[in-house]
């Protein structure tokens, strides 16, 4: 099947041309049918897997026939799509501009962190598609420049992350403020209890879709793992990029305070980072972000948050610089890497805590995870004791207590 045999109109199938897509992947070949029948979706996919052309690409077609016969123009605001972070809203924003390009469909994003003059600025433009993070589409809302009355198609998507962030209730004051009488697409990496519930509260009569479930990974991502200690985690990571030659690598941290620690300590090296998370300004956020896809950023340090909405085309290398504590994160980190066919390498930096971590990977993954021995920082460690976890966790509470303190006294002294 390619996208020329799916009933797309011309307009999109010049636009697919021109990007460059002929085959649907799975999920699409799958969603596009079944949404352009106006059927409600509950789809299981993993990041990389095309997700947002599955749902974007049908909902342009079905606000095209139904908005835009015979010439005619549409002000109607008909499809929301909320997302949980401000990169992803604005990948899929920037996707569907992209789709539409030969439609006269408007679109456009909203998020917090920024002000709001430009977006109300541009809602004011009536786009047909609005593209939105929780917090800030509420916010408009309820200062009355937001209507949503018209909405007849709604996506939530990335729904499990959203509950990770705690926008539960959030999604639910959203579902209020919109017609029951709607097309529903939700998507969602795992299916925990919570998410089958919201689930089925949302959709009526849904056509269920599972693809690359998120125990899998791609088969084109070669993933590595290095075993050292805690102290020895900076040494090994700047071994690792000299010795791979590594140009270009997203690095994965746990810690917002994390990804700062990991930046200053590369850019006291020469090495060349910067770090996207939650504190950091969007308008930081954003140039961190162009300056690692158009290659000038050797390393881009980002928490899993932070990481939702980054695609960059042939992005070769993912690091875990902390092993995360859930296996489906690993998951959906290296799937960062080898995206549309493409190889990828996977590395994790594990140190003793981490280990138990790594046996639960193997164990959802159903794969061991090739062990790189021969490098100078071999783990030597034991795993700390229960009764040395709990001094470790009371000393960085003490640190961070300090580093705050120290910042709050920094900018009262730049006040005065």
């Amino acid at each position: 099947m390619n996208f020329k045999n799916m009933g797309l109109i011309e307009p999109l199938e010049k636009a697919l041309s021109d990007m460059g897509y002929e085959k649907p992947t799975d999920i699409q070949a799958k969603a596009i049918p079944e949404v352009l029948q106006r059927k409600d979706i509950f789809g299981s996919a993993q990041t990389g897997t095309g997700k947002t052309a599955a749902f974007a690409i049908p909902i342009i077609q079905l606000i095209h026939q139904i908005e835009f016969q015979n010439g005619r123009k549409s002000d109607i605001l008909r499809c929301l799509i909320l997302t949980p972070t401000r990169e992803l809203a604005i990948q899929i924003q920037e996707n569907i501009e992209a789709y539409a390009k030969y439609t006269a469909i408007k679109s456009t994003v909203i998020f917090g962190g920024v002000k709001q003059h430009k977006q109300v600025q541009a809602l004011n433009r009536k786009p047909n598609i609005l593209v939105a993070t929780p917090g800030r589409l509420i916010d408009l809302c309820n200062q009355g420049i937001l209507d949503l009355s018209d909405i007849k198609m709604f996506v939530l998507d990335e729904a499990d992350r959203m509950l990770d962030m705690g926008f539960i209730h959030d999604v639910k004051r959203i579902i209020k403020l919109i017609p029951e009488n709607r097309q529903t697409l939700f998507f969602s990496a795992t299916m925990p209890d919570s998410i089958m519930n919201l689930a089925n509260s949302i959709l009526e009569d849904p056509i269920k879709i599972a693809v690359n479930p998120v125990s899998s990974t791609a088969e084109t991502v070669t993933q590595l793992l290095y075993y050292t200690n805690r102290t020895d985690k900076k040494a090994l990571l700047r071994h690792i990029l000299q010795e791979r030659d590594i140009q270009q690598v997203l690095l994965f941290s746990r810690t917002k305070h994390g990804a700062d620690r990991i930046c200053r300590d590369l850019k006291k090296k020469n090495i060349n980072s910067m770090a996207i998370h939650g504190d950091k300004a969007q308008n930081q956020r954003q140039k961190a972000l162009k300056a690692f896809k158009d290659g000038k950023l050797r390393v881009l340090v980002a928490t899993d948050i932070a990481a939702r909405g980054i695609d960059i085309d042939k992005l070769r290398y993912v690091i875990n610089y902390d092993v995360p504590n859930l296996p489906e994160t690993y998951v959906h980190r290296i799937g960062r890497s080898g995206r549309a066919g493409e190889e990828g390498v996977a590395i994790s930096i594990c140190e003793p805590e981490e280990n138990a971590y790594i046996r639960q990977i193997e164990k959802l993954t159903k794969q061991r995870i090739e062990v790189a021995k021969d490098h100078p920082f071999p783990q030597t460690d034991k795993p700390l004791t229960e009764a040395e976890k709990k001094a470790w966790n009371k000393e960085k509470q003490r640190r961070k207590q300090e580093y705050f303190a120290q910042r709050k006294l920094k900018k009262a002294r730049q006040r005065k």
